[in-house]
């Protein structure tokens, strides 16, 4: 694969949660083939990564070890509060552009308490962690 196949195949299997950039995936591209665990190779004008059978052998290592690693806990809540976000983020633009000033006014109070809300939930959740012991 080249990088932006890499990008699109992490996006996919972790179902969006993880999108890396081009500004991470091939800076790790080049460690990996420095470190001999992909080879790099131009094809059609990009370039191509392969495993080598270092890498292979250190895929397998890993999946030996468990899970993968765009196998994220919570991965469909989060998708789920990614797509209610976008649907509010549409909703807010349309405010910003077209309402009243006393539309954007009410419209501010929301999302002020929908933020406030929010941190009052995480503050709720830390309140229900265990303590530490000394």
């Amino acid at each position: 694969m080249h990088g932006y196949q890499v990008m699109q195949q992490l996006a996919e299997r972790s179902g969006g949660i993880w999108q890396p950039s081009a500004g991470s995936v091939y800076p790790t591209l080049q460690l990996l083939e420095d470190e001999g665990l992909v080879t790099g190779a131009e094809a059609d004008g990009r370039r191509v990564y392969s495993l080598t059978d270092a890498g292979r052998e250190a895929a397998a290592a890993g999946a030996k070890r468990g899970r993968a690693p765009w196998e994220v806990d919570g991965a469909d809540e989060a998708v789920d509060l990614r797509t209610a976000f976008s649907a509010f983020a549409s909703a807010f633009g349309q405010v910003a552009a077209t309402g009243s000033p006393e539309t954007v006014a009410a419209a501010t109070a929301i999302v002020n308490d929908a933020r406030r809300s929010l941190y009052r939930l995480l503050a709720d959740e830390d309140a229900d962690a265990p303590t530490p012991t000394a």
